[in-house]
């Protein structure tokens, strides 16, 4: 068996960009859509969740079969799912066609990353947080060439369909590439299923699955809604978003040096600061200080989504692909929960400007800004959970240096807590 990890790698960035794309395109059509369909903010808010409700189904259930299958046909899983959800979503007529097909496309995303994550942690055993960072480039950088490319078509007064059958082709590419390679064994210290199984429940693990709940909904929330809540804010909410995900995408490649200085509860830290400011900059700014606060918010959520997960290989290992997919489910589907709930945030805040006599300009904006403010809520706690693992991981860090037996401790599977 010839295993190139180069192609394996590049394939599994390009099915990372197709995820990437499903989330930048669908929030750049979202006015469409309810123009076309008649749709709430509320109502496309289920339509969002469903997408990151169909992303944990997958996860949690990849996690239980990577062993048994394989990353391979997990992936070609996500292909096949790709593929359905983007022809259901043109062939929709309506808010419950729109349901089901951003039901399959989340559960194709959540495929990707169930079969992804612990094949590049696999790859590169050594170096397991820097490469997962570098994977992750390409969430961001597919979201920059999706949003661009979103920007355009709008622009052109092409129709949202076509936008969608845009990502046919990257789709067929990473099928293609993912058909023609031979795939590694995971390793077998890591394979049983149990063993997984038992890490989930170990303090550490699920003080971060709790913390993953909190980066997530910053992160994606904040950038699923980005077209609805800055979109009468003054500046091209396409263009931000791309300007967001290039950073985090140049950021995440050269991940590796901050990590190694910082350790990733250090870079954990500095995201949950950051990300706070920038949401709340973005919550008083219009105009041209929209790219600024923007670019705050960016170094702040560069980080948040990959080194999550270095943090969980590298500190509770015996977690293995299972632990992954959870901490990823985790994320999504708490994104999903809270996605009707921000649609609502909408909906109300501009209900209420609109009765204090706004013009419907001034309501959307009031509505926007006053749903950011909402939103700054999650990388708040973020700082104060980061700031107490911080503690935690020096502590034990220096027990494990005197007591170079207890070692094992730090993997979180003893009764470590937080």
């Amino acid at each position: 068996m010839s295993i190139n990890k180069n192609k394996l790698f590049f394939a599994s960035c390009l099915a990372l960009t197709v995820t990437a794309m499903t989330f930048a395109i669908r929030a750049g059509i979202l006015s469409q859509l309810g123009r076309d369909f008649s749709l709430t903010d509320a109502e496309l808010g289920w339509i969002n969740a469903m997408a990151f409700l169909g992303f944990p189904v997958a996860t949690m259930i990849g996690g239980v079969l990577y062993n048994l299958v394989g990353a391979k046909k997990l992936i070609l899983m996500a292909f096949f799912g790709h593929l359905l959800g983007v022809v259901l979503t043109i062939a929709a007529e309506g808010f419950w066609g729109l349901l089901i097909s951003s039901f399959c496309i989340g559960f194709a995303n959540g495929s990707v990353e169930a079969g992804c994550n612990p094949l590049v942690a696999n790859l590169y055993q050594n170096n397991k947080t820097a490469m997962l960072n570098k994977f992750h480039v390409w969430f961001p950088g597919g979201i920059v060439v999706g949003a661009l490319v979103s920007k355009l078509m709008t622009d052109l007064g092409l129709d949202w369909t076509l936008q969608i059958a845009v990502m046919l082709l990257p789709t067929a590419l990473y099928g293609y590439l993912v058909l023609q390679q031979d795939f590694p064994r995971e390793e077998q210290a890591t394979t049983s299923t149990t063993n997984n199984l038992a890490a989930l429940v170990s303090p550490l693990f699920l003080f971060m699955a709790l913390c993953m709940t909190l980066t997530a909904t910053s992160e994606l929330g904040t950038q699923q809604w980005i077209e609805r809540i800055l979109g009468a804010a003054g500046a091209s909410p396409m263009l931000i978003m791309a300007m967001i995900t290039g950073v985090m995408a140049v950021g995440r490649y050269f991940a590796g040096p901050v990590v190694k200085k910082f350790n990733a509860e250090g870079v954990l830290l500095y995201s949950a600061v950051a990300t706070s400011i920038g949401i709340y900059s973005m919550s008083l700014s219009t105009g041209g200080m929209l790219y600024v606060s923007a670019l705050v918010f960016a170094l702040g959520v560069t980080y948040f989504w990959p080194t999550m997960l270095g943090f969980v290989a590298e500190n509770i290992p015996q977690a293995g692909a299972v632990g992954l997919s959870v901490m990823g489910g985790i994320g999504m589907f708490a994104v999903s929960i809270w996605n009707p709930v921000i649609g609502r945030w909408i909906d109300q805040a501009r209900e209420t400007a609109l009765a204090r006599s706004a013009g419907p300009e001034e309501a959307e904006l009031i509505a926007g800004q006053a749903t950011l403010q909402n939103l700054g809520v999650f990388p708040l706690v973020c700082i104060l959970a980061f700031v107490a693992l911080n503690i935690y991981m020096h502590k034990t860090r220096n027990s494990d240096a005197t007591h170079p037996d207890h070692s094992a401790e730090s993997t979180g599977l003893g009764s470590n807590k937080i």
